[in-house]
């Protein structure tokens, strides 16, 4: 029997873009499968950094964020988050409600500073900027961007005794690298844009960029991208989304030998254990694990009790902004941050959110010469007034019961068409059997007494007999049900050519 009910949403005011959303193809049945994910942290680790370099990197704000582990994305995992991410509202819009990625997680996971300057800067010519800030230009040039290979090639072995010209100049080098194939990844593949190289001419006033809201800005937009039915691509610090699903969802997480150390700083490190396994789930899996997740299978606050003394004064100084409303910038992209919709992220009780503004997102050229700010005005000024739109709690459980009254009517309920078997019932049971019968066998008897042992011998031995019993099962049931069509085809056969009396 398959599952027709409508999934929404009922109400279209606030997900008004559902026509192009990717949950609308697969509904209709078009699956798109993984999607390709950019992120290229696996060589990060090559660059050998001096210690003069590694204060530079300080200054410039990324100290933390060069720590970044070399994570094996979970492809499938991310596929299926974006399958329920909305760039209407710029959250995840689950079965239990709105989540989002916020400036807290952001501060708090990367190690980055969510205060400061916009992510904003003068374009310049993309050539002099190479020439003037790395003393050199890469040969293909093309659409203001630099390969990463190249960057690697000329400025990831920086001497010792060089001098500082050419150590500032590797430490930039190292930088534009480090964020295009981390929070400014691109779906080109291997490349970064120059732009951002301009920032660094300076790092103590690099140091001075809202270098976490500028990923976040990013990455919403990523995300938002590839929410579209006509993509197939994503790129943005995809390591933040799998690491904050980790944090949050019970859903794909890995399993660990040794328990992650909950204190870490930033606490991406947290996941960064290659003892952890994690079980092989493809899209579909997720979707169905999504569709059907219950309250209790989120962590609404999963930095409650982090030990604090080892995040700095001025990330802990700015992390009330996670609940500032507010425009996130990176140069030409401005995308909304809207705590007012994921209010249970912070302890408080979720009210009915304000309506959703539906703005344009302008795909502006970036080109040399370009007077990017003034073009970025309205934004710029949101930004800076981050502090004065802080999102207070005033709720209570009423208005959490009329918030979950009202959310159903206007969201996407399910993403995939559930079809439900006798054959599927089966499939479920023997999987499940089969893991109980995994743990047994994993269990020592060494230190049991004789009644234990017989008792943990009784279990195998019951699942063993039920999981031999479900097997012959399927077999039968598939033989009942051909029958069962021989038998009607048979019938109407005969209704259809039997004589008239």
């Amino acid at each position: 029997m398959e599952f027709n009910e409508d999934p929404g949403p009922i109400d279209n005011s606030v997900l008004y873009d559902q026509d192009n959303h990717v949950s609308s193809a697969v509904w209709d049945g078009q699956e798109r499968g993984v999607l390709r994910c950019h992120e290229h942290t696996s060589m990060l680790d090559q660059w050998k950094l001096t210690s003069t370099q590694i204060k530079l990197v300080e200054r410039a704000g990324f100290g933390y964020l060069r720590l970044l582990p070399a994570m094996s994305l979970d492809n499938a995992l991310i596929a299926a988050l974006v399958e329920r991410w909305r760039r209407e509202t710029n959250t995840f819009h689950l079965t239990v409600g709105e989540l989002t990625i916020t400036l807290e997680d952001v501060a708090l996971l990367l190690g980055l500073s969510i205060d400061g300057e916009p992510v904003i800067g003068p374009i310049s010519a993309p050539s002099s900027v190479c020439e003037k800030l790395l003393g050199g230009v890469p040969d293909d040039l093309n659409g203001g961007m630099v390969k990463l290979t190249w960057l690697k090639e000329f400025f990831s072995e920086c001497p010792e005794d060089a001098p500082m010209e050419e150590i500032e100049r590797c430490t930039r080098a190292y930088l534009l690298y480090l964020v295009g194939s981390t929070i400014f990844s691109t779906t080109t593949g291997n490349k970064v844009p120059v732009m951002y190289l301009s920032l660094f001419d300076n790092f103590d006033k690099a140091g001075k960029f809202a270098w976490g809201a500028g990923a976040l800005a990013f990455l919403y937009r990523a995300l938002g991208n590839a929410s579209l039915k006509s993509q197939s691509t994503i790129s943005g610090c995809l390591t933040l989304v799998q690491c904050w699903s980790y944090s949050r969802l019970n859903v794909g997480q890995p399993k660990f030998n040794q328990e992650p150390d909950n204190n870490c700083f930033p606490v991406v490190l947290k996941w960064k254990g290659k003892s952890g396994s994690r079980t092989k789930c493809n899209v579909v899996s997720y979707r169905k694990a999504f569709d059907s997740l219950n309250s209790c299978d989120v962590q609404w606050l999963p930095y409650k009790d982090m030990d604090f003394t080892a995040v700095p004064d001025d990330i802990k100084s700015s992390l009330v902004l996670r609940a500032s409303r507010t425009m996130l910038l990176c140069f030409d992209k401005a995308e909304r941050h809207l705590p007012d919709r994921c209010l249970r992220q912070f302890g408080m009780h979720q009210t009915i959110p304000n309506g959703v503004e539906r703005w344009e997102r302008k795909s502006r050229i970036v080109d040399h010469g370009v007077d990017l700010m003034g073009k970025m005005d309205l934004a710029l000024k949101e930004w800076s007034e981050r502090w004065l739109h802080i999102v207070e709690g005033g709720g209570d459980i009423a208005d959490e019961v009329e918030y979950m009254q009202w959310y159903p009517k206007i969201t996407r309920k399910y993403i995939g068409r559930v079809t439900s078997s006798l054959e599927s019932e089966y499939q479920r049971t023997v999987t499940a059997m089969r893991e109980i019968l995994n743990i047994a066998d994993l269990l020592s008897s060494e230190g049991l007494d004789s009644y234990n042992k017989d008792l943990l011998d009784e279990v195998k031995n019951i699942v063993h007999k039920s999981l031999t019993e479900q097997l012959e099962e399927i077999p039968k049931e598939k033989m009942r049900k051909k029958g069962s069509r021989k038998r009607k085809q048979k019938d109407n056969l005969g209704m259809e050519y039997e004589p008239e009396q």
